[in-house]
């Protein structure tokens, strides 16, 4: 059976509308969640960057599902706050969080004033990190002097059951590199055939646990409202590493998003309106080999009074496009479909 999990964006959606979304997931049979953490969102017309712990609390306490989040440890937080941060949310709901530890964008990380490494120094940094947190959460006192620096650190408070610290990964290079210290993967969707490296590197190398596929999305009833909400909403996102790593401000995304034709978002974005197909086209991502998906809508809070889409609101996501739209669609389409595969 396939996890099928529901993906919250925090640089798209107010985090009280999210808190909402969360629990119309669970109702809709959504196994599982996870969540962005974010400074910053990845283009101005997105709109929100809530603070992901805060909300974690609050939508773990409200649903039952199992919640990760995706994190950059060793600049804009120190690993011994992460570790204290994931303890406390693993002791209050025992065996339900996860952790992903990612070497981060410059998007959200300049704010610190620091500068932002080159990609080895990163993964270097990444490293480091984990080694500290892992040890943390293992009951150990920590004193570190590298890349980041850790005195006699310990967690008072420490969960029943660790959570998993999962690897993200984007290249077939970078999943493999992850397989020595991660409990399990997790990568976005790209074309199969990158996807079907990520997954192969990983496991020979002898990664462990679980491999999730996070998909983004962009569902509504009509090919036009999908696709204008795509192009509004994720053209941005559209570069691909490295680019998009190293980008400071959202603005200076749209600005070299302002060029982005609809194939380069297409490749990006699995963009429908007919729910039959994109049910196939998401079967055909998980049967490459994963073990999970989580689906992301591509939309931001609706607006009132726009029951279409308006290219003068470039923040006005359509309200047949929403998440709760979205939710009701996936409720009957493919939720259950999805979690039939093996």
């Amino acid at each position: 059976m396939t996890v099928v999990g529901f993906h919250h964006s925090h640089e798209q959606v107010h985090p009280a509308a999210l808190l909402a979304a969360a629990r119309r997931a669970e109702e809709a049979g959504f196994d599982a969640a996870m969540c962005s953490d974010h400074w910053a969102p990845w283009g101005t017309a997105q709109g929100h960057s809530g603070y992901a712990w805060s909300w974690l609390g609050a939508a773990m306490a409200t649903t039952g599902l199992p919640f990760g989040v995706v994190n950059a440890p060793g600049q804009r937080y120190h690993p011994a706050v992460i570790a204290q941060a994931a303890a406390t949310l693993g002791a209050m709901f025992p065996g339900r969080f996860w952790v992903a530890l990612g070497s981060g964008q410059n998007l959200n990380e300049h704010i610190t004033g620091d500068g932002w490494p080159a990609k080895d120094v990163r993964d270097a940094r990444l490293r480091e990190c984990v080694d500290v947190i892992r040890a943390l959460l293992d009951g150990e006192e920590v004193t570190h002097d590298g890349l980041v620096r850790v005195h006699e650190a310990k967690l008072w408070t420490l969960p029943d059951v660790r959570p998993l610290l999962i690897g993200p990964a984007v290249t077939p290079e970078t999943a493999r590199r992850h397989a020595d210290w991660a409990d399990g993967l997790v990568t976005v969707n790209q074309p199969p055939e990158v996807l079907e490296k990520v997954v192969r590197e990983y496991r020979d190398a002898g990664g462990r646990g679980t491999v999730a596929l996070q998909v983004h999305v962009c569902w509504a009833p009509d090919p036009e409202t999908a696709m204008g909400v795509a192009r509004e909403q994720w053209r941005g996102n559209a570069f691909g590493p490295p680019l998009a790593w190293d980008i400071q401000t959202p603005e200076e995304f749209d600005a070299r998003a302002a060029s982005m034709d609809d194939a380069k978002i297409r490749a990006s974005v699995l963009v429908e309106h007919d729910p039959a197909r994109l049910r196939d086209r998401l079967a055909a991502l998980v049967g490459i080999g994963f073990d999970a998906v989580y689906l992301h809508q591509v939309a931001t809070d609706p607006r009132p009074g726009h029951d279409k889409h308006d290219d003068a609101d470039p923040a006005a996501t359509p309200r047949s496009a929403t998440l709760d739209a979205f939710l009701d669609m996936a409720a009957e389409h493919l939720v259950p479909q999805l979690k039939g595969l093996a």
